[in-house]
């Protein structure tokens, strides 16, 4: 419902918003008044400044032509492999993770369904439970765990984005819901963060419809129409509670749960000094051509980290199983039949080329954050940590272990960028613990199947 008030209101404003300026100026958007405000939040004024730490992390689906990912060599005097080439000018400040592994998205008694399992336990690090139900069962994900640490600083506890469809239900793999393949981030065990797929959505719910002299008066009436049917669906839902049994009682405690993350987002929005407002015209919403879709989520993740409207961000590039065609690159055939090659040349040559495009994206936002300064004189990219990767290693084989990951930036200071690392097999789980200690969540004992902190990063 909520959608749909912010795409009346803002149609008529937005509808000739000029996408590819709108894309030109996001670099433009340096000096924002939530970065100046950062300079004394809690500092002294003797104390240098001190930038915030984000985190994300990029799923990309089916796996990846292993032959072409994995560089020769171990360590800082590595050459960048075929496809991760586009990297060659961040070279310096990303890693290569080799040895990481996600067991709990292996078959094993469950049969079938290793894209659910996939994606399912990318962030969780748990064994998703297999039905097609309303009986969803996985695990707090990493970036909500961080949330719960660190979101009250920022508007936005975290951002969920894709460029793939939203779905919470119906059976998606071999029994599996769909909410498993079409969510990353978790909240709880049985409630998924559904992603955002409309820029302009995304955009207006950071900054506000309109033009940017209209955007404060547009945010304080739209605040003021949610709250109003917040209120009229509390008290709903409290009368309809009394005649509910157990299951749906539980179902309702998890959607009223949703209500009152909005209920607390208004809040906080309300209660900040600076809402920040850049100097761009809202995209005018989904981009027909795949390229210019995930180039502009991409920058939307910028734009709200280099606001600090949030420091925690998770981006589906696409779901699980996804069978996309590639037009740009000259692809007419699906992504996920062509992950099931079976040793045929031809389509591994086609896959290697679907998975140069996806980086291609990537190293390009990459660029972007390391071209943007940050308060403290380090760049964005220096700052954040951001993951890359896919829970199936080979599309074909539908393997889990050694996973496609590139660990982007620099942490503030506390990676060491610029190698290769093979690390001993070990979950995946651990170099997600080892982030959350670096935003503060150093009192999280155990993630999923994590059965440590995962060393030299």
């Amino acid at each position: 419902m909520t959608h749909e008030i912010a795409e009346e209101r803002s149609g008529s404003i937005t509808g000739g918003a000029n996408r590819r300026a709108f894309l030109r100026g996001m670099g433009l958007c340096l000096g924002l008044p939530s970065f100046e405000s950062l300079l004394t939040r809690g500092l002294l004024a003797s104390e240098p400044p001190r930038a915030p730490l984000r985190m994300g992390f990029v799923y990309v689906p089916n796996g990846v032509h292993q032959r072409n990912w994995w560089p020769k060599v171990p360590g800082t005097d590595f050459a960048l492999s075929e496809t991760l080439r586009p990297l060659d000018g961040v070279k310096g400040r990303i890693q290569v993770l080799g040895g990481l592994d996600h067991k709990n998205a292996t078959s094993g008694p469950d049969g079938p369904g290793d894209h659910a399992r996939a994606s399912g336990s990318f962030l969780t690090g748990v064994r998703v439970k297999k039905t097609a139900g309303s009986d969803i069962h996985a695990g707090i994900s990493v970036d909500q765990v961080a949330a719960g640490k660190i979101g009250h600083l920022t508007r936005f506890p975290s951002l969920e984005l894709t460029c793939d469809s939203v779905r919470k239900s119906g059976n998606c793999d071999s029994g599996y819901s769909c909410a498993y393949q079409f969510n990353l981030a978790w909240r709880g065990p049985t409630t998924p963060l559904p992603p955002e797929p409309n820029p302009r959505l995304l955009f207006e719910r950071l900054f506000g419809a309109g033009a940017p002299s209209e955007r404060a008066a547009n945010l304080a009436e739209r605040r003021d129409l949610q709250r109003s049917i917040l209120d009229f669906v509390a008290e709903d839902a409290r009368s309809l509670e009394r005649s509910l049994g157990g299951r749906d009682r539980q179902k309702l405690d998890e959607y009223l749960t949703g209500l009152r993350d909005i209920e607390q987002r208004i809040t906080r929005a309300e209660t900040s000094k600076d809402v920040p407002n850049p100097a761009v015209d809202a995209p005018a919403g989904i981009p027909a051509g795949f390229q210019d879709y995930i180039q502009l989520m991409y920058d939307m993740m910028l734009l709200a980290f280099q606001t600090d409207s949030t420091r925690i961000a998770t981006f589906l590039v696409a779901g699980e199983g996804s069978n996309r065609a590639f037009p740009e690159i000259g692809l007419a055939e699906g992504h996920h039949n062509l992950s099931h090659h079976m040793g045929r040349r031809e389509m591994m040559d086609k896959i290697a080329q679907i998975d140069l495009f996806y980086m291609r994206q990537f190293a390009r936002f990459l660029e972007k954050a390391a071209a943007t300064p940050d308060i403290d004189g380090r760049s964005l990219l220096d700052n954040s940590m951001i993951v890359y990767g896919s829970g199936n290693a080979d599309g074909n084989a539908h393997t889990h272990s050694n996973l496609p990951v590139v660990l982007a930036g620099s942490g503030g200071g506390t990676l060491k960028p610029g190698r290769f690392v093979k690390h001993s097999s070990q979950p995946m789980s651990n170099l997600y613990l080892s982030m959350l200690d670096r935003v503060g969540a150093t009192s999280v004992p155990r993630l999923g199947d994590s059965t440590g902190r995962l060393a030299d990063i």
